[in-house]
Order: structure tokens, then C-alpha cells, then sequence
């Protein structure tokens, strides 16, 4: 069973991480080439296809134009403990044992649009490109079209040896489209957050963020290989609820507002 989250925008690079271990992205040599691509922008061409202030993109420029070929700790940064934003408010990586990081580095997955899929472990150099990009590149228009196939396969090759392959999905949408569904040889199990307000039941993006970075803890704090153990999440007050629920599109609810 694998979990896959989505990155973030913001990034902690001053926090030094509190364990040494580091391992190097799959898809580098991808990498290298959207730098490629990236390096070639002004950065008035970077705040235009990124809709960034100029401060944003000639941060990101400076970033494209020393991008190194070779991530070390001393240019680099594990994957989850450089992004920071709601999801990895709720994850809170810093507060994990190594027993709880080895264990994500085996079942966490973070998508990304210039690493493709990264391990938690994995060196990170910073960068600005979301997945929804229109980036043109010689493979096509956007980051889905250059990405294609690959990191499907990536995920399907990961979970071959298993008996019931299984994804759990708390990525956002722009982020699981670069997977494809019809190739992937998996169970996708959707889990959805609620926060009851105004009388009902209802998706408010800052908790339900916040909701699947607590959900990917509670996987990794109690090595969850099986998905129906999910249904007993309660962190911050979370229940499932199966009468909301339909197939695997599963609904956890909280009653109260935080």
C-alpha cells in the first residue's frame, strides 16, 4: 500500500532536519531537463506563466540558474521536512521517530512537477513549478503531457510484489492527474474531509488539507498496510462516516469547528 500526498508552495530551508539519512530522486535526469526549460524564461516570462509577483519570480530564476547537478545536504533538503503548508501541518515530519520515516520512506509518495515522484527522503533542491503548469517542453504543452506515462509506471512497479495493490490518494486533484488511472494497476481509495458548518456537512479546503497530512501520520505512526484500518482514524476529531460514503470514496466528518 502506498500513500501519496501533494507538495506545497511554501518551503522551510532554514530548519535543519533532525536525522542525516538522505537518498536521490528517481527522475533526475527528468528533472534536469525542465530546468533546462526553465532556465530559458526571464523572470518576467516565470511570473507570467506561474502568476507570481516579480519578487517570486526572480526568486525562482535565481533557483532554475543554480540548480545543481549533483543534491547534497549542503544544497539540499529531505522532501518532508522542505515542504511546508497545511498538509505538512497535520503530517508535522519533524516530530516523527526514524522508525516512522523509514517506514514513509517505504510507503509515502510525494508528486511533484519538476521531481516527479519523490521518496520523504529524497534530496530536494528549491523550486517553484506546479503540476498545473502550462510549461511547454519538447514532449508537449504541460507537465502531464511530459510526465505521461512515467510516473504510473513508477507507482505500479513499486506495488507489483503486493497481493492487493493499493493507493491511497490524499493529493490534491491537480497533483493524482499526472497519474492515469486506466494504466495503473491499483485500488484507489479517495478519502474525503468534512467539517460540519452552516448546518451541514461540508469540504473547507484549510481543515481538509490539514486532514490529509494528519491521516498520512496516522499511517505512519501505526504502520497501516491494510486500507479498512483507515476507518478508525479519529485524530482532531475525525470519524468515518459510511452512510456518506460510496464505494471507495470514503467521508470523514468532524462536528466541531477549530
Amino acid at each position: 500500500m502506498l500513500t501519496v500526498i501533494s507538495p506545497a508552495k511554501t518551503l522551510d530551508y532554514e530548519t535543519p532536519p533532525h536525522i542525516e539519512q538522505s537518498t536521490q530522486p528517481r527522475f533526475l535526469s527528468n528533472s534536469a531537463e525542465l530546468i533546462n526549460v526553465l532556465d530559458t524564461l526571464s523572470v518576467q516570462g516565470v511570473a507570467e506563466l506561474m502568476k507570481l509577483s516579480d519578487k517570486l519570480a526572480s526568486l525562482n530564476v535565481a533557483r532554475y540558474n543554480s540548480w545543481p547537478t549533483d543534491l547534497t545536504s549542503d544544497n539540499s533538503k529531505q522532501a518532508i521536512f522542505a515542504f511546508k503548508g497545511d498538509v505538512y501541518t497535520g503530517l508535522d515530519a519533524s516530530t516523527l521517530s526514524e522508525a516512522q520515516l523509514n517506514y514513509a520512506q517505504q510507503h509515502l509518495r510525494i508528486l511533484s512537477g519538476l521531481y516527479g515522484v519523490l521518496r520523504p527522503l529524497d534530496l530536494m533542491y528549491p523550486y517553484r513549478l506546479e503540476m498545473g503548469t502550462k510549461l511547454a517542453t519538447p514532449r508537449g504543452t504541460n507537465l502531464y503531457q511530459f510526465w505521461d506515462l512515467q510516473l504510473t509506471e513508477s507507482l505500479n512497479e513499486e506495488l507489483s510484489q503486493d497481493d492487493h495493490p493499493t493507493i491511497i490518494n490524499l493529493a490534491s486533484n491537480e497533483y493524482f492527474k499526472a497519474i492515469k488511472p486506466k494504466a495503473l494497476n491499483a485500488r484507489v481509495v479517495m478519502p474525503i474531509f468534512k467539517d460540519w458548518k452552516s448546518g451541514q456537512y461540508k469540504i473547507i479546503s484549510f481543515y481538509a488539507k490539514k486532514a490529509r497530512g494528519l491521516m498520512a501520520r496516522y499511517i505512519l505512526e501505526n504502520q497501516i498496510n491494510e486500507p479498512d484500518a483507515l476507518k478508525n482514524f479519529d485524530y482532531e476529531g475525525y470519524r468515518f462516516a459510511e452512510s456518506m460514503s460510496e464505494g471507495d470514496s470514503w467521508v470523514f466528518i468532524r462536528d466541531h469547528e477549530e
